[in-house]
Formats: C-alpha cells, sequence, structure tokens
C-alpha cells in the first residue's frame, strides 16, 4: 500500500518517499515509492507528473496508476530499491487540473440545484472539460448556473475532506452517490454547497479555481454535454478569444461588438459574387459544350467519348460542367484539371452509356499516381502534381476513345 499524502493535503508540493521497487517496462520504469504527494490518474483527473530525486539522479514521472491501493509510476529511467528519496509536484499541473475538477463539482451542483438535472458522466483531457447532463438544457439555463457556480468561488467557501463508512456515507444528502463503493469513502463537501463522494485533489478553498466559464453545448444521448474550462485555462481561452474578435474587428474595420453583423455582411457579399460568377460560367460552358461535343469520339460500345482538359480550373465549375456532359447520351465524360498543387480528374456517364466509371479511375490513380473512387455512374480522385500530367491525361483519354 502507499501513502497518499496528496489525499488530505492537496498544496503539498514535495515529501521524502523510499523505493519500494522499480521495474523495467520498455523503455520506461514503473516505480512504487512507500508515500507519495503525486496523484495517479483517477475518477476522471488526470495523472499528476513530477520528478524524484536520488544521489544526484534525477528521473522524470510521467505517469500514474492506482492498482490495489499501490500507485505505480511510470518514469523515464530507473532509481534504486531501498533508497531514500525526494519527490517533486509539478505544482502548474496539479493546479490547473484542480480548478477543472473542484470547478466540475461546482458546476455540477449549480444544474443540479436549479433544475434537477444530473450530472451522469465526466471527462476531463488537456485544455477539454466535458460533463453530460442527463437532460436537455437552454443556454439561458446554461447561464444562470454558471453564474451560480462563480458566486460559489467568489464566496471563498472551504472544501472539506472527509472519510466515512460506506453505511454512513448512504445516509448522507448528495448530488451523486456511488453505490458500489466499498470500505472507507472519501467525500469531498463543499460548504453549503455540493456534498460527494470523490478520488480526486481539491483545492482547500473555493477562490482558488478562480472562475467558471461554459464554452459550448451539445445534444447528446438525450441529455446535454456541456463543455467548460476552469480557472488558468478559462484565462487563456478567454483572453485568446479576444484577441480574434479583435483582430476579426480589424480585417473588417468595425469594432468587435460589430464583427458578427460585419461577417453576415460578407456572407450575403460572397453569396451575391458567387452567384455572379455561376451565371458567367453557366454561359461561357454553354458555348463551351459546343467545341466539347464536336470533338467527341464514338467507342466501340458506342459510347460518345467527351473529354475535358483545363490547365486551371475550380471544383465548383468542374462539376458544373461534367452535370452537363452527363445529360448527353452515351456519354462518357472525362474532366482532367489542375488547381494549385493538385490535379483532379472526374469521370461520368450519360444515359444509356455501356461503360463503368470504377474502370476509368482505376486507370487514372495508376497513371496519375493518386487517389479516387465512386461508382459505376460517377468516380473523381486527385494527385499531386507532376511536369507530364497533362501527357499522362492524353493517354487517359486515349483509353476512353478505344
Amino acid at each position: 500500500m502507499t501513502e497518499k499524502l496528496y489525499e488530505n493535503d492537496s498544496l503539498a508540493r514535495e515529501c521524502k518517499a523510499v523505493i519500494m521497487s522499480c521495474e523495467s517496462d520498455g523503455e520506461l520504469y514503473d516505480i512504487i515509492l512507500d508515500r507519495t504527494v503525486l496523484f495517479p490518474e483517477g475518477g476522471g483527473q488526470l495523472s499528476d507528473t513530477g520528478r524524484i530525486e536520488s544521489d544526484g539522479t534525477t528521473v522524470a514521472v510521467l505517469h500514474g496508476v492506482e492498482k490495489n491501493g499501490t500507485v505505480i509510476y511510470s518514469c523515464d529511467g530507473p532509481l534504486t530499491p531501498g533508497n531514500t528519496v525526494m519527490v517533486y509536484l509539478n505544482w502548474q499541473r496539479r493546479l490547473d487540473y484542480m480548478q477543472q475538477h473542484c470547478g466540475e463539482h461546482i458546476l455540477s451542483y449549480a444544474f443540479w440545484k436549479l433544475f434537477g438535472v444530473n450530472n451522469i458522466g465526466f471527462h476531463m483531457s488537456e485544455r477539454m472539460v466535458t460533463i453530460d447532463l442527463d437532460q436537455e438544457i437552454t443556454w439561458e439555463q446554461a447561464a444562470l448556473a454558471e453564474n451560480d457556480a462563480n458566486n460559489e468561488i467568489w464566496q471563498n467557501k472551504a472544501v472539506h475532506v472527509s472519510y466515512t463508512t460506506a453505511e454512513k456515507a448512504a445516509g448522507l444528502t448528495m448530488r451523486k452517490k456511488n453505490e458500489r463503493i466499498q470500505g472507507p469513502v472519501r467525500v469531498v463537501a463543499i460548504e453549503n454547497g455540493d456534498v460527494c463522494t470523490c478520488c480526486g485533489t481539491h483545492p482547500p478553498y473555493t477562490g482558488m479555481i478562480g472562475i467558471i466559464k461554459i464554452i459550448k453545448m451539445i445534444r447528446h444521448h438525450g441529455g446535454m454535454r456541456v463543455e467548460f474550462l476552469c480557472g488558468r485555462w478559462a484565462l487563456e481561452m478567454i483572453r485568446s478569444d479576444i484577441q480574434y474578435i479583435e483582430e476579426a474587428g480589424n480585417l473588417l474595420s468595425t469594432k468587435e461588438p460589430l464583427v458578427c453583423k460585419g461577417i453576415r455582411r460578407l456572407q450575403e457579399e460572397m453569396s451575391m459574387l458567387w452567384e455572379e460568377v455561376r451565371q458567367k460560367t453557366e454561359a461561357l460552358q454553354l458555348r463551351e459544350m459546343d467545341n466539347i461535343l464536336a470533338g467527341r469520339v464514338t467507342d466501340s460500345q458506342g459510347n460518345a467519348i467527351l473529354t475535358v482538359l483545363e490547365d486551371s480550373y475550380t471544383p465548383q465549375a468542374a462539376k458544373m460542367l461534367l452535370q452537363k456532359l452527363m445529360a448527353v447520351e452515351r456519354a462518357v465524360a472525362a474532366i482532367v484539371y489542375r488547381q494549385g498543387e493538385r490535379i483532379y480528374y472526374l469521370f461520368g456517364l450519360g444515359p444509356g452509356a455501356q461503360a463503368d466509371c470504377r474502370t476509368y479511375i482505376k486507370m487514372a490513380n495508376a497513371l496519375f499516381n493518386g487517389r479516387g473512387g465512386g461508382s459505376p455512374a460517377l468516380c473523381q480522385g486527385s494527385a499531386p502534381v507532376f511536369p507530364e500530367w497533362k501527357q499522362q491525361t492524353k493517354e487517359a483519354f486515349a483509353f476512353l476513345e478505344n
């Protein structure tokens, strides 16, 4: 068993310990200490990291897990069993995780207290924290819960950690109970607030969390998944978002509160311009169709082979042209064009055509060293541009005409 100092003192940043064992695990080493301040992954909270120093040797602690009461650390080097060592915590990482985890308790409590909504799932990863609620909520409700949670933080309430039996824990008024817990039960209680069983680390006062900010909400399995950040992570996210909004305002030559209005105006202008381009492209392609049809070749199956090679084209224009070509009776249409540093190729069949576009796409993939696929009636692919791509295109067209 490992003495887990972090359970009762989440602010402890270092301790003396004895190396109980050290075993190789590929390129890393599994080290067990008799006591530790480093929290292992568990309860939805990520593992602490840190370092262990012994007789001038320092190894980095990369991850920790708990198995049957013993904490096992994955380290980047070996240490000698029996030696007394110093264990040092990566404090910034611990503080970040405590802020997120305790913030999750407070936000979940706010949803439960205000709306009777239960947290049925919790996930924390680097720079992302989510809770899954068993009911859908509105943004108005989320704002009320967010306000309530931040008020809990700003009151700087005490966070108490205690231990009791499973039987006594069953009689406590808790937001969330774990009926499967047996033996000693660790209870985390916020003064006049949330009470629940939890194995994670928490600050002694809610003020250390700083702030809770909900970022987004999506419907999830009949309820709602709420993404949020706390403390430093929330501050840095808000700071970067403000910078993005300021940059957008500068690009739009408008004040920050009018950025969305400016974007909508740009969208409307782009839609008008795109429609103008589409109409002009349509007119040009109708004239171009005469040349394409004049150059068609009939293959041995009686198909009309219609080919187009463009040195510079857009995907939208290519798709528009292919649709026109596929309207031709018994057409086998092939369009190859370049855009930037890639070449694109499309094959399509008109009504009554006796062919399979999958045969053509395999041939084109081989010629261009590209990738693509599709159905018997329509295929498309692309490849990096290369000097001989036009000559290879002519070989592909010759294959179609046979």
